[in-house]
C-alpha cells in the first residue's frame, strides 16, 4: 500500500506528464509556423519542423512589412482592443459596485442578465441593426462598443465577487471624511480592485486582439482591419507562400504573448482572489 508521499510523488508526476502533454499541444503547432516562416516557398509548402534546408530566411517578414499594411493593422488591433478594455474595465467596475453595495431585487436581477451573457450567444444581425441606427456601423468607436459589451458578462462575474471582499467600513468612513461618491469609487474602491482590473483588462484585451467574426462583420473598410483580419486576407491572396503566411501569424502572435507573459502572474492571483474570497 503505497504512502502518503508516495501518493503525492505520484501525484505529481501524473501532474508534470499532463501539463507537459497539453502543452505540447499548443507549442508543436506554434514551433512549426516559427520555425516555417524563416523558410523559403519550397520548404515551407511541407509545413513540419524541419529546420530550413536553404538556410533561414528573414525576406518573408521584409515581404510582409513592406507596404505598411501590418503596421496600419496593428495599430487598428492595438486601437480597438485597447479602447474596448477602457470601457469594460469602468463601466463593469462602477455598475458591479453599486449592485454589489445595494443588495436590492432589483440589482440582482440586473446582476443576472450581465451573468446570463456569459452563455447567450452573440446576434450579429441585430448588433449591425443596432449600429446602422446610431450611425456607427463601421467605425472604430462602434467596433469598441461591440467588444466591450462582448467583455462586460465576464468583467461582471469577477468584479462582483471581487468587491464583496471589500469592507463596507471603508465606504462609510471615506463618506464620514468628505468623500462624494465619484471620489469614493475612483479615488478608494478601484485602486484595491487592482488585482481583478488586471486580469479582467489582459482577458479582454486578448480576447479582443484574437477575435475574428466581429470585424469581419463590423469593419466595412480594409483600411480599418485588425491584424487577424490580415492574416485571413493574406491567406486569401498568397495561398501558396506559407512562408509569408507564417510571417504575418508571427507577427499577429508577439504582441499578446508579451501581454500574456507579462500579466501571467496577476492573472493568477485575480482569478484566484475572485474564486476563493467571492
Amino acid at each position: 500500500m503505497l504512502t502518503m508521499a508516495q501518493k503525492r510523488k505520484r501525484n505529481a508526476i501524473l501532474s508534470a506528464v499532463i501539463g507537459w502533454t497539453l502543452s505540447l499541444i499548443i507549442l508543436v503547432p506554434f514551433a512549426v509556423i516559427v520555425v516555417n516562416s524563416f523558410k523559403t516557398t519550397r520548404d515551407s509548402a511541407m509545413m513540419n519542423l524541419e529546420w530550413p534546408r536553404d538556410g533561414w530566411v528573414l525576406s518573408n517578414y521584409a515581404e510582409v512589412l513592406d507596404g505598411g499594411q501590418i503596421l496600419r493593422s496593428f495599430f487598428n488591433s492595438l486601437l480597438i482592443a485597447s479602447g474596448c478594455v477602457i470601457v469594460c474595465v469602468i463601466v463593469t467596475s462602477m455598475a458591479m459596485f453599486v449592485i454589489k453595495r445595494r443588495k436590492a431585487k432589483l440589482h440582482r436581477f440586473i446582476f443576472y442578465m450581465f451573468f446570463a451573457g456569459l452563455i447567450a450567444p452573440v446576434n450579429y444581425i441585430t448588433t449591425l441593426q443596432i449600429l446602422k441606427f446610431f450611425h456607427l456601423n463601421g467605425t472604430y468607436f462602434g467596433t469598441i462598443l461591440t467588444y466591450a459589451a462582448l467583455g462586460v458578462p465576464f468583467a461582471a462575474f469577477m468584479y462582483y465577487n471581487f468587491i464583496g471582499t471589500i469592507p463596507k467600513e471603508i465606504d462609510e468612513a471615506a463618506i464620514i471624511d468628505g468623500a462624494n461618491i465619484s471620489q469614493l469609487f475612483f479615488q478608494v474602491i478601484f485602486p484595491l480592485l487592482k488585482p481583478v482590473t488586471v486580469t479582467v483588462a489582459t482577458l479582454t484585451f486578448i480576447s479582443a486582439w484574437n477575435d475574428f467574426v466581429a470585424p469581419l462583420y463590423l469593419l466595412n473598410s480594409s483600411s480599418k482591419w485588425t491584424m487577424v483580419l490580415m492574416v485571413y486576407n493574406y491567406w486569401g491572396v498568397m495561398q501558396q507562400e506559407w512562408g509569408k503566411i507564417c510571417a504575418v501569424i508571427v507577427l499577429t502572435l508577439i504582441p499578446i504573448l508579451i501581454v500574456y507573459i507579462a500579466m501571467q502572474k496577476y492573472i493568477i492571483a485575480g482569478m484566484t482572489s475572485g474564486a476563493v474570497k467571492g
